[in-house]
């Protein structure tokens, strides 16, 4: 058995061009995903959460760093080369109804992986295909030839995940794949998703913003703030000892359904740093309750404080 990381990415950048100047969506982030293993990203939107799985992906060019899959840095890929590796790394959209075409039904959605790609060329075995798909994620077989607008958001989601399974690939971005759905539609793709990860041995890159989702979903949860990573750590450990300031405001958002044990707040003041041009400090600063002028002064560097726990904060030191 190889122990070599499925994926490892490092110092990921990716800017875009503003008339202000360059923002910086991601910004040196760095990390290592195991085989079979959830990462689950948190963090508020505009963060850069999305940018950093389409980045991996290579759905946004990146600006500078490695993405290493299996060893071989996908940066580095042809157009070509990279068309034939995205067979191995896939993605399941936020909204499932933007994400399919709504003039092609199911099947014709399900099949498009496998005729562009020229997996099956037989019109049969391509049939056969998409039922076997439709079955794996739980679609009934008399909804083949209905099309998007006609389904519900979890079964359209289902559609999104049975097209990406389509190509039998090793990972998966899933980005925000229930946020678009009802509580009891989450539950229901969440543990089809985990389902699916322990049957075909996926290794899944969970973004999210609902922080009690990822604790039940990833074995490892990174937390990024302003295009930075500032923690990662394992799933238990984070929430048992969240160590940056940011990563405890926003455990401390989670509501108990206690009546008698009442969670303290922490209500971040102060104003955001601008994505734009940032300064070299913590771009935490302004809003950290704990901040020194060494914070405001330099950026501090992601540390392992212990096996498998990393922070980016001068408070560890």
């Amino acid at each position: 058995m190889s122990t070599q990381p499925l994926l490892e990415v490092k110092n990921l950048k990716k800017y875009f061009k503003t008339p202000r100047g360059m923002l910086h969506a991601v910004d040196d982030v760095t990390f290592t995903l195991e085989r079979g293993k959830t990462l689950g990203v948190v963090g508020e939107s505009g963060c850069g959460k999305s940018t950093t799985g389409r980045a991996i992906l290579r759905l946004l060019e990146p600006t500078s760093g490695e993405v290493l899959f299996e060893g071989q840095d996908v940066v580095k890929l042809s157009k070509e080369e990279m068309r034939k590796k995205r067979q191995e790394m896939q993605i399941i959209f936020q909204d499932p109804y933007a994400s399919l075409n709504p003039r092609k039904t199911i099947s014709q959605i399900i099949a498009d992986p496998l005729k562009i790609n020229h997996i099956i060329t037989d019109k049969n075995q391509q049939m056969d295909r998409v039922h076997e798909l439709m079955e794996t994620v739980g679609l009934a077989d008399r909804l083949i030839n209905t099309y998007p607008h006609e389904l519900d958001g979890g079964r359209r989601q289902r559609i999104g995940i049975a097209r990406a399974l389509a190509m039998n690939p090793k990972f998966i971005v899933c980005d925000e794949p229930v946020s678009a759905l009802d509580v009891s539609i989450q539950a229901q793709i969440l543990n089809l998703l985990k389902e699916l990860q322990h049957k075909m041995g996926l290794t899944y890159m969970f973004i999210t913003h609902d922080l009690s989702v990822v604790n039940h979903f990833s074995d490892d949860i990174a937390v990024m703030y302003l295009g930075r990573l500032i923690e990662k750590a394992p799933s238990e450990e984070l929430f048992a000892h969240p160590t940056h300031p940011y990563t405890q405001a926003l455990l401390s958002a989670i509501p108990i359904p206690s009546l008698r044990n009442r969670r303290e707040r922490i209500i971040l003041k102060g104003e955001i740093t601008s994505p734009i041009e940032p300064p070299a400090a913590c771009r935490f600063a302004n809003r950290c309750p704990h901040a020194t002028e060494r914070c405001h002064s330099a950026e501090p560097p992601l540390k392992e404080i212990s096996p498998g726990h990393f922070v980016s904060c001068f408070l560890t030191d």
